[in-house]
């Protein structure tokens, strides 16, 4: 396969979004697919919106993921600068070429023209609305005074072949003379447009295919006509389905969360996010489980679908549920410490029993830290009345058991479940009838983990003490 160019371009004017992360991910996937690059390139000409802070945050968000790029704001490349602001002067100098070539032109129509214009347009039911042209002949200079530049929209049509919808027809005709700067001072010209700047970096980047939301198809004609313009061929385009909330209606903070930060913190594993925004909008047979290795070998455009995905937060959970249940432990370990620190415990001793012994039961990291409970204070969640109905009949018991653990050098599980076991043939007792006071005696409940996992993971000291305050 060629080696394919692409690119992620964000707003830094809040966190990363998580239809914006998958738009990223697709394009990583398919530059990584193809043996090609993958280039960052931040979008920050809306300068009132736009933070240094957002964009530090959304590199971030992007390398928990596990994304990298070869080209970009913060690792440079051979195509610099990576920021659309400090990109000035190439705009600068294509709307000039533009404009020598006849193919963009100088509006010094005012804004309360352009309103009647659009007033008369609607009170007269217009077929085609929108500018009129008016100054498409007149031949302004610099010195014109206030205006915009205008890029000239050919007769015919324009055609998106997009690699997820087929082929989609715009009659030019609906397309008016459309904005691509305004003046400056000087002759320069200031701001660009949106639809401009982005063919511009495309083009001067050598990007060669963009994957991005069904929201941007309505930008795409008037892009095309702008690489047309510039004489530069533009790269193939696919426009993914959008993301929707379970309901159906557009994502937003009153159906979900919506940011990638939002979700790291509810103990999402960055495996698990990407697994889940690849099977939004992109499939591979039956498979629903898929390590970042694995979607880099299998992703190809032709999965994409074509219809909505809806975000299902229970879904995302299952599968991070078994990223819980397949990651290193020493991997959750360490992710796990975060959320230990913010319920104020250090880190335990024995952190790699503690996540085997609450992977099987929990989903999320916060799952796990809130089960851990036992295992770090003494303040953790006891069934009062399951305490009092199992605990003082089963007393002499318990204290024969405390006996025998006390007398345990080894604290291991397979010691001390050897030592349990011996104890209950030598007094004929089945281990059903000590195991549940030993647990309620532990862990204040009828449920949990494994009875040697937690000896093992309270550890001596801690263990003896809530079996003798039991036996008491």
């Amino acid at each position: 396969m060629t080696p394919l160019r692409l690119r992620f371009a964000p707003s830094p004017t809040g966190n990363l979004h998580i239809g914006g992360a998958r738009t990223a991910l697709f394009n990583w996937l398919l530059s990584r697919h193809s043996g090609g690059q993958f280039v960052i390139r931040v979008e920050d000409t809306d300068v009132e919106r736009s933070k240094r802070v957002f964009e530090d945050a959304i590199l971030h968000e992007l390398r928990w993921l596990g994304l990298d790029w070869d080209e970009g704001p913060d690792v440079g490349g051979p195509h610099a600068p990576y920021r659309q602001t400090e990109r000035l002067d190439r705009y600068n100098i294509v709307i000039q070429q533009l404009l020598a070539a006849g193919k963009a032109y100088r509006c010094t129509c005012a804004e309360d023209r352009l309103d009647a214009l659009r007033a008369e347009q609607e009170s007269a039911k217009a077929a085609r609305r929108g500018y009129d042209g008016r100054c498409r002949d007149l031949r302004h200079g610099p010195d014109a005074g206030p205006h915009v530049i205008r890029l000239r929209v050919p007769e015919g049509e324009t055609i998106v072949d997009d690699l997820v919808k087929g082929p989609v027809h715009f009659a030019n005709a609906d397309i008016e003379d459309f904005v691509i700067a305004r003046a400056g001072e000087g002759g320069r010209i200031g701001m660009p447009m949106y639809n401009f700047v982005v063919t511009a970096d495309d083009v001067d980047m050598g990007i060669t295919h963009v994957l991005r939301g069904d929201e941007h198809l309505i930008n795409t004609p008037k892009q095309l006509l702008i690489y047309a313009a510039m004489g530069a061929a533009p790269p193939r385009f696919g426009h993914m389905p959008l993301i929707l909330a379970l309901d159906g209606s557009k994502m937003s903070k009153r159906n979900g969360e919506t940011s990638v930060g939002a979700y790291r913190d509810l103990g999402i594993h960055p495996e698990a996010m990407v697994c889940y925004l690849a099977r939004l909008g992109w499939s591979c047979g039956d498979q629903e489980l898929f390590t970042i290795a694995e979607l880099t070998t299998l992703f190809t455009t032709q999965g994409i679908g074509s219809s909505p995905s809806k975000w299902d937060m229970e879904k995302l959970t299952w599968v991070n549920g078994q990223w819980m249940r397949s990651l290193p432990a020493d991997v959750i370990g360490t992710r796990a410490r975060g959320f230990f620190a913010a319920r104020g415990w250090a880190e335990h001793p024995r952190e790699a029993a503690l996540v085997a012994c609450l992977r099987e039961r929990t989903r999320t990291l916060v799952e796990l830290a809130d089960a851990a409970r036992v295992f770090f204070a003494d303040d953790y969640p006891k069934d009062d009345a399951v305490m009092a109905a199992t605990l003082p009949a089963a007393r002499e018991t318990l204290l024969g058991v405390t006996e025998v653990l006390d007398g345990c050098a080894d604290w291991s599980e397979a010691s001390l479940e050897a030592a349990v076991h011996g104890w209950c043939e030598a007094k004929g007792i089945k281990l059903g009838k000590v195991a549940q006071p030993v647990r309620v005696a532990l862990c204040g409940q009828k449920v949990g983990p494994g009875l040697y996992q937690t000896l093992h993971v309270l550890g001596r000291e801690v263990a003896l003490a809530r079996l003798r305050a039991a036996c008491a």
